[in-house]
């Protein structure tokens, strides 16, 4: 299975809004077929391992990360694939979530199939948690699953302080950065807030790893919609889908976003925004604003993941705190943690208190 899930991340930012799914064919105790659902609308990771393994598939087992299908969507019901091929077990690390396509299980049984689930149920789930999200919760929440990343030095600031504001402020090494540009890859939308979008001038694009199949939608949350036009956001809008969060903007204004390529949206707070998110579509949402947006995020209780990436450096007396309170991770589920560099990215689930 851990094989499986190597596999599913193949599909990092290319099957959405389809789950990423590994498989594997085992018969006498040999791998004999190995797949991957590899982009959306392609075949799914069962049928490329049984096509791999032929005619070695009749009477072995199958390992896969998420309960095989039962319904024809882009492509035909996994389970008929299966059924087909002569597999003797299947084992499962987890049930699909979605009232389209669950239910391969039974169809399997069924056909005299024996059907296994929960081996790394939880690597599993947490590999498309937005996903599963969506599935379980989303739709009930009416806003995207939110992961918050901030880019953190020893002493726990985000930005050196001049004339009262931070400035931008390289704080991570490269293999971090990449890490975050995979991570857009994978989001539906990358936000930042005002603060960050004057202070950082970023363009929120996938630069450093393979380009997503359908690009994140940029989005600034903006009170007023003060963005200057000429922003890397606002220059860049009719190459790159652009949004402006904003509560009170002028006509004048919005007339001029608009005739730049930018969509402005009108949202009264911030659960109003991510509700109007998720109603074009948005189902993840990576915020990579600074203290003052994340803590925004945080008070409305509307983040899922909290992704550290911690440097070495240090910035000193007078930088910008990450967290009024210097405890507030220590609060929360550790999820992942693992070094890139010199730094250390840490995952925590705040919607889940550390035991």
């Amino acid at each position: 299975m851990q094989r499986a899930l190597s596999l599913a991340r193949r599909g990092w930012g290319r099957t959405a809004p389809n789950p990423m799914v590994g498989a594997v064919v085992v018969r006498g105790g040999r791998v004999v077929g190995e797949g991957a659902h590899r982009r959306f609308g392609g075949d799914h990771a069962e049928v490329e391992a049984l096509r791999k393994a032929g005619k070695r598939a009749d009477g072995a087992s199958l390992y896969v990360t998420l309960e095989p299908c039962s319904h024809w969507g882009k492509t035909p019901p996994c389970t008929d694939a299966i059924i087909g091929a002569g597999i003797r077990e299947v084992v499962c690390a987890t049930r699909d979530p979605n009232p389209r396509a669950k239910g391969g299980a039974a169809v399997l049984r069924r056909a005299g199939i024996r059907v296994r689930f929960g081996l790394e149920r939880a690597e599993a789930e947490e590999l498309n948690a937005a996903f599963f999200f969506a599935m379980r919760g989303g739709r009930a929440a009416r806003r995207p699953f939110v992961t918050l990343k901030l880019a953190v030095s020893a002493d726990g600031s985000v930005a050196r302080r001049r004339n009262g504001s931070g400035v931008r402020t390289a704080i991570t090494g490269a293999p971090a950065n990449r890490e975050v540009h995979r991570m857009r890859a994978q989001h539906d939308a990358v936000a930042v807030g005002i603060g960050t979008a004057l202070a950082d001038s970023p363009r929120l694009t996938v630069r450093l790893v393979r380009k997503p199949r359908i690009p994140p939608v940029r989005i600034v949350f903006d009170r007023t919609a003060r963005i200057p036009l000429r922003s890397p956001l606002v220059r860049g809008a009719r190459k790159a889908p652009t949004v402006v969060m904003a509560q009170t903007p002028s006509p004048d204004r919005e007339l001029e976003l608009f005739n730049a390529g930018v969509e402005l949206v009108r949202a009264r707070s911030l659960s109003a925004g991510l509700q109007a998110l998720a109603r074009q579509g948005v189902t993840s949402l990576l915020v990579e604003g600074g203290p003052t947006l994340a803590a925004a995020f945080l008070r409305a209780r509307a983040v899922d993941r909290i992704v550290i990436f911690r440097s070495p450096r240090r910035l000193g007396r007078g930088a910008v705190a990450a967290f009024d309170d210097p405890s507030l991770l220590e609060k929360f589920r550790l999820v992942e943690q693992r070094r890139l560099g010199r730094d250390v990215m840490t995952v925590y689930d705040p919607t889940t208190r550390r035991a």
